[in-house]
């Protein structure tokens, strides 16, 4: 037998215990100093990605929280406008002016409005 047939064997040879033990063997090693000196960029390149995602979730929070606070504001502009705009329109109406003007010493006309024109012989004599 050759060195490879005999690799092969003793590869075939493993029990399902030892193949956990170089399992977690393997674990170790990628876990190791070693291993996490070689990849320091890579994790500060990751803890950099959340202090960012932290940072962005707290903007869109204090964001919302003030579009929630504009959006009560204008909720009761719009109630402010629509009450004013009632009021106005009453006191546009006829009685309620009248009852106004009567305050201060104005009357209604009995007679309808009549408009004054120029008569058209004296205009042509001059």
């Amino acid at each position: 037998m050759s060195a490879a047939d005999t690799h092969i064997v003793q590869e075939q040879d493993v029990t399902p215990a030892q193949r956990v033990r170089n399992d977690w063997r393997t674990l170790v090693e990628k876990v190791s100093y070693k291993a996490i000196v070689n990849n320091i960029p890579f994790l500060a390149f990751i803890a950099m990605l959340c202090v960012l995602y932290i940072n962005n979730t707290q903007q869109s929070v204090a964001i919302q929280r003030e579009i929630n606070k504009q959006n009560k504001i204008l909720k009761e502009l719009r109630w402010k406008y629509m009450d004013i705009k009632s009021q106005l329109m009453n006191a546009r109406m006829e009685t309620e002016v009248i009852k106004r003007s009567m305050v201060i010493g104005l009357k209604p006309m009995s007679l309808p409005a009549y408009t004054i024109q120029e008569d058209s012989i004296s205009s042509t004599q001059k």
